[in-house]
């Protein structure tokens, strides 16, 4: 299929390394990439996220990230992405100040693409605070992210991030959220009504009803114009979404929701931008003129430095 210029707001660094790149880093330790690293259809949030470790352990130093962020603006060109954020939480990176990550992966980015700080679920409220206190004197950085998910063992949940969120929306830095993805719909309203978030992340169960809450979530979506990240392939391999031509994608659009598609992580997801776009047409219910609506939506709801 013919594809115009792609937007993709919701592309995780770690999770987007050329396998080339991640075999000769592996290799210099004395390693090798397991066949069984990507994702697999199902396999739930938590199984998810336990892969990133693996990668992680490769790209702890200023130099391997500037590198994977230079060749995802380069992929994601080839792709025909015009329109891209990269996220990541630079705190994970410890081979160097949290400063000197950020700076590396901006120099890589290149003014290609804006970069996302996110916060992790059950962090330190102190680390979320640390990210936008970076964020405020480098206008690449173009918004904060609280990623992962909760867990009943958090000492912290989500209405802890409140302050940095308050004080990102003062400086002018584009908020996000994972949400929802696959859990009930009330953290939607929490990411809207006490981060402010802007977009959300997957918010897979959105017109889900609450049996707490008798207000549809998604008129609170609809009143504030939130856009939700919707990464189809990657809600099939979390279980979030038990299979594509189920995926609530088509049914957002048509009651108005502000929708764009993204890679959410090419490498483990095998996944690129137009094969995700290619991959929402397989969804009971869109048609090309709701998939051109989301891509015009991705292209106009970039962060942008106020």
């Amino acid at each position: 299929m013919n594809l115009p210029p792609l937007p993709d707001l919701h592309r995780h660094l770690d999770g987007s390394l050329r396998p080339s790149t991640l075999a000769e880093l592996a290799a210099e330790r004395g390693r090798s990439v397991p066949r069984t690293l990507p994702f697999r259809a199902g396999m739930g949030l938590d199984q998810a996220l336990k892969k990133f470790a693996f990668i992680l352990q490769f790209l702890q130093a200023p130099a391997q990230v500037r590198r994977v962020a230079a060749e995802l603006c380069e992929d994601a060109a080839g792709e025909g992405v015009t329109t891209l954020e990269v996220r990541f939480a630079p705190q994970l990176h410890r081979g160097a100040p949290v400063e000197a990550i950020v700076d590396a992966a901006l120099e890589g980015l290149a003014g290609r693409a804006g970069l996302i700080l996110c916060g992790l679920y059950g962090e330190p409220p102190a680390v979320l605070d640390e990210l936008v206190e970076v964020a405020r004197t480098r206008p690449g950085v173009v918004g904060i992210d609280l990623a992962g998910g909760p867990d009943a063992d958090h000492r912290w949940i989500l209405e802890s991030y409140a302050p940095a969120f308050r004080r990102a929306a003062e400086l002018g830095l584009g908020r996000t959220v994972h949400a929802s993805e696959g859990r009930p719909p009330y953290e939607i309203r929490l990411a809207i009504e006490v981060l402010g978030a802007q977009r959300l992340g997957h918010a897979t169960t959105l017109l889900d009803e609450d049996e707490d809450d008798p207000r549809p979530v998604v008129d609170l979506v609809l009143e504030r114009g939130v856009v939700i990240e919707a990464c189809p392939t990657s809600n099939v391999h979390t279980g979030a979404v038990e299979r594509l031509e189920a995926h609530p994608l088509a049914r957002w659009l048509e009651r108005g929701v502000r929708v764009c598609v993204n890679t959410d992580n090419t490498l483990l997801s095998e996944t690129t931008a137009p094969r995700e776009h290619a991959q929402a047409l397989k969804v009971r219910g869109m048609t090309p003129a709701l998939l051109d609506l989301a891509i015009r939506t991705g292209h106009e709801a970039a962060f942008r430095r106020s």
